[in-house]
């Protein structure tokens, strides 16, 4: 089978909708299928045609308004001229899933929407109000529509009517239990992601004042780390914070196995990667009852908090730190692309 993935951008990026994809068109790949990938995030640092691990990846120059939404219309001609059996796009907030759309023909049409409804500004807010009938229509196009979470799912059709199958994101379970911890001098709290005001780093921040037992690891980078320098110095937490900035593959199952818990305050996510990773390597989680975080929040090892204040951060930590998860029910990568694959078939 000939499978076509759209999606905005592809490894080397990094992110959750593009470890996705890597991960199912590595797998198919790995199963017989010719996969190759379109993206729109065609620079300097990467090629415009390469093979890895046998995916076939080719990048359409393209721009994104306020770093989001990747328009490269180029994508269009290049579905049209496939000849592909299955379109799968990706990322509803990006606009290849709608010239994916708009290139179709008779192949079949996949869309995984990764879905959360919010973005993480006002300007991209109003961008997305705007692309909001497109990506509708983009959408009632497909003959199967993916959600990742049973939240999406249910958002999916409040905000568009329509119905979706629920196939989650996988993980390499093994790849993170069987992870060394890190070694540190004193037991720490993680969070991992790009930071940004909605991610809720502050509030763990704000949290540590009185969660003297802990430093914090921040890893990641974004736009929001001056901000989040700030409340640290201003609450005197800053020598038990630590921003670690872009973390390497190698050493990120170390850090999670290493962390006594790891914090999520996320105000929206489609499914909430970094938990079910955390969760692998054996460490509890908190998480915010927000978005598809809600789910996790019913997850063995899990404690979700309805409100970011101190005191619920504060109890949550302390509460789930002796708690051991339960990483059985986690779907892998290789679950997942079964479901993947059986959903080509189908048709």
């Amino acid at each position: 089978m000939k499978i076509l993935q759209v999606t905005p951008r592809y490894p080397p990026r990094t992110g959750g909708v593009e470890t996705h994809v890597k991960e199912i068109s590595e797998q198919l790949v790995e199963r017989g299928h010719e996969v190759v990938v379109h993206t729109a995030d065609l620079g300097s640092e990467v090629k415009g045609w390469e093979l890895r691990n046998g995916v076939e990846v080719h990048r359409h120059p393209g721009f994104s308004p306020g770093g989001a939404f990747h328009v490269a219309p180029g994508i269009v001609s290049s579905v049209r001229r496939s000849n592909a059996d299955v379109v799968h796009a990706h990322n509803y907030h990006s606009l290849p899933v709608f010239f994916a759309a708009l290139g179709v023909a008779d192949e079949r049409f996949v869309v995984t929407t990764h879905y959360h409804g919010e973005s993480a500004s006002g300007f991209r807010d109003c961008l997305l109000s705007l692309y909001q009938p497109f990506g509708k229509w983009a959408i009632e196009q497909a003959d199967e529509v993916i959600a990742v979470s049973e939240w999406e799912r249910d958002q999916l059709q409040e905000d568009f009517v329509v119905g979706a199958t629920v196939i989650p994101n996988g993980v390499d379970v093994e790849r993170f239990a069987s992870a060394e911890p890190e070694v540190r001098d004193r037991p720490y709290l993680l969070t991992v992601g790009r930071l940004e005001e909605y991610k809720g780093v502050q509030h763990v921040i704000l949290a540590m004042t009185e969660l003297e037992e802990f430093d914090l690891l921040v890893a990641g980078s974004g736009p929001y780390r001056e901000e989040l320098e700030r409340v640290a110095s201003e609450e005197g937490v800053e020598n038990r914070v630590e921003f670690l900035g872009y973390v390497d593959d190698e050493r990120l199952p170390e850090l999670y196995s290493g962390a006594n818990v790891y914090v999520t305050l996320s105000e929206f996510e489609a499914y909430g990667m970094t938990v079910a990773e955390a969760l692998a390597a054996g460490t509890p989680c908190v998480v915010r009852k927000s978005g598809a975080l809600v789910d996790w929040a019913s997850h063995d090892g899990c404690i979700g908090v309805s409100a970011e204040d101190r005191p619920s951060v504060v109890d949550a930590v302390r509460t789930v730190v002796d708690i051991v998860p339960n990483s059985s029910k986690l779907p892998t990568w290789d679950d997942v692309t079964g479901r993947v694959e059986a959903n080509y078939n189908s048709v």
